[in-house]
């Protein structure tokens, strides 16, 4: 990441601010609500409105994963570090009911998990880790459930 963006992304309600501003969110309806001072959890919504809502008056399939998309890997570039390569891999969305109102999703990366990855990367070897998250209406349903998978790798040097 170069060095300016680098700043722009230097502080949690910065990052949050900047995402929620980002045209494609911003075009989609989807707020980052929260991102932890330690980037260790982040909160996404989107709520309904006629530019994001289909045919047959649910949320985009689409925009229902481009609320997910790059959370988890944002997270980790802030909890790993620099010296971190981090994409994401590879997605798969299950969508369980149709999405109306408001919908939420809650991301939460833990200490343990990224001892799990600090362990497996050390020699450089690459990990493609799994994380699902789930999109869940007003009502507290179950909408969508995404599994993601990343690719993580110890910088050499």
């Amino acid at each position: 990441m170069n060095k300016t963006i680098r700043r722009l992304f230097a502080s949690a309600g910065a990052l949050r601010r900047i995402m929620s501003a980002y045209s494609p969110y911003l075009g989609a309806g989807i707020r980052v609500t929260h991102i932890a001072d330690d980037f260790g959890s982040a909160t996404v919504e989107m709520r309904q409105r006629w530019y994001n809502t289909n045919y047959v008056g649910t949320h985009f399939g689409g925009s229902l994963y481009s609320m997910l998309d790059p959370m988890y890997m944002l997270l980790l570039m802030r909890r790993l570090g620099n010296g971190y390569v981090v994409w994401d891999k590879s997605a798969h969305i299950d969508f369980i009911r149709p999405g109306k109102g408001k919908v939420v999703a809650h991301f939460e990366l833990t200490d343990e998990r990224l001892d799990e990855i600090r362990a497996a990367t050390a020699d450089g070897e690459k990990m493609l880790p799994t994380w699902d998250v789930e999109v869940h209406d007003e009502q507290g349903e179950l909408v969508a459930r995404v599994r993601k998978v990343l690719y993580i790798r110890r910088k050499a040097g």
